[in-house]
Parts: structure tokens; C-alpha cells; sequence
């Protein structure tokens, strides 16, 4: 299985950040020993002082498909989840000002936390679901998919012009502002709508 993020897809994340906005969208990949699943915790790694959460919608892929018009891409998928893109944001900064790949940042083992998974048809309008994370009990995120720079049916169609999407592959869909450091202790709790999907320590 593959995992597909999008970066720059919110632009009050952008602001956040001083990133420009994008003309198509950032697409990045992880490795799946990326993957954080069942709750289980985050321990910080011992390469970064400034680990950043970044809680986003997930679409998981459910057919096979390779160039796909965007009209078609409601077909590629029956579930969707909230996840969290963890990023050393120190070593990213780093990483880009000397203008090297800044994957390591980002593709890290346990850096993609998957929570649960929820039916389209129990969601309505995708573009219309509205997801939060909670930091220790206070909202630190709230997020709109109708902010998405480049929706998910776009971001699906863009995917595969350039890679066969598969069945299980996953995709983080970018992260509205908000983002910011965790340290050992913390709990991160996400919803979408008023649904738990993820609740996991900080160790």
C-alpha cells in the first residue's frame, strides 16, 4: 500500500507557515512503517525538538485506477477517516532552506496516525464535513473540507496521472491552520463532526 499527502491544501495554513499558495497540488509520499494505527502512542523522536501534529481528512482507496477524470473520482473510494501528518518541523526548515528533499521530515516511522473510518454515505456532502483535533481537551484545529485548496475529487484525478492508485492506499487530504508542537504527555483527540476517530498519548 501506498501513502499519498498533500501539503499547502488549506490557505489559512499557508499564512501560518509564510508558504505560497499552491498552483497544483504538493503531493508527498510515506513509507507504510509510517503508519500509527489502534490508538497506540507517539513516542517523539530523538531527531527533532519541534514535532508539529497536523490533523487531516484520509480517503481510502478501494479500486484500482490510473488516470482518473475528477468526475469519476467519487468512485475510488466508500470511507473516509482523520489521521495525523506528524512533521519535524525543525528539521524540515532545515532541510529546505539548503534546498534538499525534506522527506525524512516528514516519512518518518509512526509519522501517519490513522484513526477509524467512516462511510461516505454517512457523511453527506464530502466537501461539507467538518473535522477537530483536541490538544489535552482544548480545540487546537478546526477544519473544513470546503476550505480544500484542491478538493479531494481533484486530488484523487492528479494522483493518478502520476501513480496506479490500488486498493488500501491512503490519502492525506492536507491540514487546516492550527498546527503546533506536542511534547511527552500530551493527548490528541480527533473528530469528525462530533464523531471520535483518534484518541492517542503523546510519549
Amino acid at each position: 500500500m501506498k501513502i499519498f499527502a498533500i501539503g499547502q491544501n488549506y490557505s489559512e495554513h499557508n499564512k501560518e507557515l509564510n508558504s505560497k499558495h499552491p498552483s497544483e497540488p504538493v503531493v508527498f509520499m510515506k513509507p507504510d512503517t509510517a503508519l500509527l494505527k489502534n490508538n497506540k502512542p507517539f513516542y517523539v523522536p530523538d531527531f527533532s525538538q519541534d514535532l508539529h501534529y497536523e490533523a487531516e481528512l484520509i480517503v481510502k482507496i478501494n479500486r484500482l485506477g490510473k488516470n482518473i477524470a475528477p468526475k469519476f473520482a467519487h468512485r475510488y473510494y466508500a470511507e473516509i477517516g482523520l489521521g495525523v501528518d506528524f512533521t519535524a518541523r525543525d528539521l524540515q526548515r532545515r532541510l529546505k532552506d539548503e534546498g534538499k528533499p525534506w522527506e525524512i521530515s516528514k516519512a518518518f516511522d509512526n509519522s501517519a496516525v490513522i484513526g477509524s473510518f467512516i462511510p461516505v454515505d454517512a457523511l453527506g456532502v464530502v466537501q461539507d464535513i467538518r473535522f477537530r483535533l483536541e490538544k489535552n481537551g482544548i480545540i487546537v484545529q478546526n477544519g473544513h473540507a470546503a476550505d480544500m485548496i484542491f478538493p479531494i475529487h481533484e486530488l484523487i484525478a492528479y494522483i493518478s496521472r502520476y501513480f496506479t492508485l490500488k486498493i488500501g492506499d491512503i490519502v492525506f487530504t492536507g491540514t487546516p491552520a492550527g498546527v503546533g508542537k506536542v511534547i511527552p504527555g500530551d493527548n490528541l483527540q480527533g473528530y469528525i463532526f462530533d464523531q471520535k476517530m483518534f484518541d492517542f498519548d503523546i510519549k
